[in-house]
């Protein structure tokens, strides 16, 4: 019956078509022109690596053939290595590589445009421009191997960077000042050039706190060498700042409104006739202000501390600006230039990534003035101008991740280039983050006790991501449902966050630096780190770690049990070779035990008579326990077992079980 249904089934199959023959259903593909007429509409959505590689031949029209005895050698510290990591060498050369291409790195450019150009015209001529650039992006990625962060894919946001460098007469790009030259975009620079030579462009980094001043010296050097302008600045200290003072006007105006209340009637009118002195005071110090403004507009109070600032180039080399420096500054590189959009003001664009501080650094620049700011800047799909003084104009961008370079996935992670709520691989990162940040470092910041591998049974020296991942998550009791291990996830994701945050902070040096230790040995000082952690102490004039976190007897169970490696080698030998009370109490043990010898192996059994005692604790005989054991046997035997009662029956229950 089968058969006859298989036959049938081909048949209406090829009803009115020709079957295919033998020699159309060779499983030889690559040797096929186009295959049989039947299966030249086959859908095909998910392919394996070796369908996909022989589909590709096909459409090629490749001949491959098969090489045996390929054999490659690993060595061990290969083996050991993580696979999502590049040794020091293909790092070298693949920072070549990048140098060679990063002119093929651009952003998309705005198409030429007149009065008679329509707007369907310039949306299509927009859009196949766009198309254009990301299939130039996409065969450098596919041809050169080269691996590129996440750019964005949004026309409209790039629309919005069009608008800002046609409006502006500065370009500010802000960047991290941990690793400038990612956040950095090289084309912008001529993609202005190409709109109005007469603009310029200024590179703001910003989280300049982070960086000692031996490291703003190398930037500087290496900055001025490659002819860019550049400022130095931080947002969080200016906020900080701006915030400890509306604090302190906060306090004293509550103390004033306390000694109001605590005060009699002759003190109160002593204090409201001193209250209107001062307003009385301040009223005319701001008309003489006004008398004295010049034809530009009224100055505030923060446009006289701007119009103060006087600072010489050898000075701003390597200064820490603050806001009303920076706006000096601002002032001064930006050119002035008439057109219909500026209204005879300076049009300053900030453009940047999202998450370098460029909502930070223009909410402290108009926090300076002492006004109440609405909305935040940089939270709006499109872009937006601020009025910062009277003859200033911010033009704020969104953010706007440019296309750039990058060595491996856990590059992109630890810059913050990639969301790590996100992460599924952590291992790559973890490892990036140990290899960075010394040991001693990362114990001392956490309290945490990081058992590594030694030198001489095949260790680094460093601790590998494991090793640090299982330290932390024991520590802080981040276990696995079941069998109970660190959960070693989740502490990647509080790591990797604390690096990110600059709490773990590692800076990259210049390229033309030699050395990434000594760039980063200030940071890692630890008569410096003992200031601001409680878990490094000294001891007889050098420093120790005290391991709060690690010296509880379940988190070292949970280490020594997750970790390969010689903490359980240790712990065996330990029980092995032991001497004291867990000897003495075996050799007890021993001592109760009856020993009988056979041919090839022992067979221990414990006295049964000595082991046998009545109410009174006398012991009994060996005859009188078997003579006892005898009697309740028979005592069982005589026992009758009554058949079961039958319980509630349901109602059928039985009447169709037949059935």
């Amino acid at each position: 019956m089968s058969s006859g249904l298989g036959k049938s089934i081909i048949r209406k199959r090829f009803e009115g078509k020709r079957r295919p023959t033998e020699h159309d259903t060779e499983l030889h593909t690559t040797d096929l022109d186009d295959g049989p007429a039947w299966t030249k509409l086959q859908s095909i959505t998910q392919q394996g690596d070796l369908e996909e590689f022989l589909h590709t031949a096909e459409l090629a029209g490749t001949e491959f053939t098969a090489e045996r005895m390929n054999v490659k050698i690993i060595s061990a510290d290969e083996s050991t290595a993580n696979q999502f990591l590049l040794t020091a060498d293909e790092e070298a050369k693949l920072l070549l590589r990048h140098k060679e291409k990063r002119a093929r790195l651009r952003v998309p450019r705005r198409p030429a445009w007149d009065h008679t150009t329509t707007a369907a015209q310039l949306h299509r001529d927009e859009r196949e421009g766009f198309m254009a650039w990301r299939r130039d992006l996409a065969m450098l990625q596919e041809e050169e191997g080269l691996i590129l962060t996440p750019f964005e894919r949004n026309l409209e946001v790039w629309r919005q960077l069009w608008r800002v460098i046609e409006r502006s007469h500065l370009i500010v790009q802000i960047v991290d000042a941990r690793n400038p030259l990612l956040f950095r975009c090289d084309d912008v620079v001529a993609y202005v050039a190409e709109i109005d030579p007469r603009k310029r462009c200024l590179l703001l980094i910003n989280k300049a706190d982070m960086l000692t001043d031996r490291q703003r010296e190398a930037w500087a050097a290496h900055f001025d060498a490659e002819g860019i302008k550049y400022l130095f600045f931080s947002a969080k200290e200016s906020n900080e700042r701006l915030e400890a003072e509306r604090e302190s006007e906060e306090a004293e105006r509550l103390a004033r409104d306390m000694r109001m209340h605590t005060l009699n009637d002759n003190e109160v009118d002593e204090m409201q006739r001193a209250v209107e002195e001062e307003a009385k005071q301040e009223a005319e110090r701001l008309a003489q202000a006004a008398v004295a403004s010049t034809a530009a507009g009224q100055a505030d109070d923060f446009e006289a501390r701007v119009q103060a600032v006087d600072l010489d180039d050898a000075t701003l080399r390597t200064r820490v600006l603050t806001p009303a420096e920076l706006v000096w500054v601002l002032m001064r590189e930006c050119p002035q230039l008439a057109d219909e959009h500026s209204h005879n003001k300076l049009v300053i664009g900030l453009i940047g990534y999202p998450n370098v501080g460029k909502s930070s650094t223009i909410n402290a620049l108009v926090g300076a003035k002492k006004v109440n700011v609405g909305a935040m800047p940089g939270k709006t799909k499109h872009f937006q101008t601020i009025h910062l003084t009277s003859n200033v104009l911010l033009c704020d961008c969104p953010g706007l991740v440019f296309p750039t370079f990058a060595t491996t996935q856990a590059d992109m992670v630890c810059n913050g280039v990639l969301p790590i709520d996100q992460l599924r691989e952590f291992t790559g990162p973890s490892a990036l983050l140990a290899a960075r940040i010394p040991k001693v470092v990362l114990e001392a910041i956490y309290g945490i006790e990081i058992r590594t591998r030694p030198i001489e049974e095949g260790g680094s020296g460093m601790p590998t991501a494991e090793e640090l991942l299982c330290a932390y998550a024991a520590a802080r009791g981040l276990f696995k449902g079941g069998e109970g291990n660190p959960d070693e996830a989740r502490a990647a994701r509080v790591l990797l966050k604390d690096y990110v945050n600059g709490k773990l902070l590692y800076c990259h040096p210049p390229p033309s630096w030699t050395g990434d230790d000594l760039f980063n040995a200030e940071h890692y000082d630890l008569a410096a780190l003992a200031k601001s952690t409680r878990h490094l102490v000294t001891d007889g004039g050098d420093f120790a770690v005290r391991h709060a976190a690690s010296d509880r007897l379940n988190v070292r169970r949970a280490i020594a049990t997750n970790n390969n490696g010689s903490s359980r080698i240790d712990a065996l030998d330990r029980r092995f070779f032991t001497t004291g009370a867990a000897l003495l109490a075996a050799q007890r043990s021993a001592k109760g035990q009856e020993v009988r010898q056979g041919a090839g192996f022992a067979q221990t059994r414990a006295p049964t008579a000595a082991s046998r005692v009545n109410d009174r604790g006398e012991p009994i005989a060996a005859d009188a326990v078997k003579a006892a054991r005898l009697a309740g046997l028979a005592k069982t035997a005589s026992k009758h077992h009554k058949k079961k009662k039958p319980g509630k029956q349901r109602s059928g229950q039985g009447i169709y079980e037949e059935f």
